[in-house]
């Protein structure tokens, strides 16, 4: 019986100690107990450990669900707290439905092939989900030519022609950069005088600086990556896993 009420005093040490790495003979020493019961404790967790091994799995899966739902809570607080420079930017590039019930924000590189393929999903929500706000936000991380394809495309966004060079530029199967940016220009028949002047002009260096700023403080590191309501959607998910959000965000509005 003393056995069994030493194991049931250690369980929550133990627990804590093997997600930790201490060791048993540390953990029990700093919960007050004798020489002679750690000795009876390091005995019990080994044998216990070699009969119930899966224990561990249990464990490791309790703390690894605990951190995901921690990690959720910490990027939803964040969102809440940077909301206006997410939904209300003036540089933000606005799509579909302005007052929609619900916004979709995208953070986006012109040389991810995930953003390229999760094109016809956008293309897709925006043709059937008319109460939907899509805002699209340049993060070029991958390469220069992703910098130079962002600055390109808020260039193309002062010319009123946005969304026709976002979606050529994404349907390039290739790299993207100054070369190409300027092809899809020229196809769609830009100033391109005040095209090129556009790119280098600080008020477009100072709109992707505030976005890299704003990725950084909500704990994006990758693209794409979407906010939509509170909820942070880390990389492509698909048509289906989109209307899946956008429908849950709807329902808690």
């Amino acid at each position: 019986m003393k056995r069994i009420q030493l194991a049931s005093m250690f369980a929550a040490a133990l627990a804590l100690g093997i997600v930790l790495s201490w060791n048993t003979h540390t953990a029990a020493q700093s919960s007050g107990f004798d020489a002679g019961q750690v000795g009876e404790i390091e005995t019990i967790v080994r044998d216990y450990l070699l009969t119930n091994p899966e224990i561990l799995r249990e464990v490791m899966s309790a703390l690894e669900e605990k951190e995901t739902a921690e990690r959720a809570a910490k990027t939803a607080s964040a969102i809440k707290k940077y909301n206006d420079e997410i939904l209300s930017s003036p540089a933000n590039m606005v799509l579909g439905n302005p007052d929609g019930d619900v916004t979709l924000v995208e953070f986006f590189d012109y040389n991810c092939g995930y953003c390229k393929r999760a094109m016809p999903d956008l293309t897709a929500l925006l043709e059937t989900d008319k109460n939907l706000r899509v805002v699209l936000k340049e993060f070029p991380i991958l390469t220069e030519g992703s910098v130079e394809s962002a600055k390109a495309s808020i260039a193309a966004a002062n010319q009123d022609r946005y969304l026709e060079f976002h979606t050529g530029l994404l349907g390039i199967r290739g790299t993207n950069d100054s070369a190409s940016a300027m092809q899809v220009a020229e196809v769609l028949g830009l100033d391109l005088e005040q095209f090129e002047s556009d790119m280098d002009a600080p008020e477009t260096l100072k709109i992707l600086s505030e976005t890299k700023t704003l990725a950084t403080n909500i704990g994006i590191e990758g693209t794409p990556a979407y906010i939509i309501g509170t909820t942070l959607v880390p990389g492509a998910i698909g048509l289906e896993g989109l209307r899946q959000v956008i429908a849950e965000t709807r329902a808690t509005n």
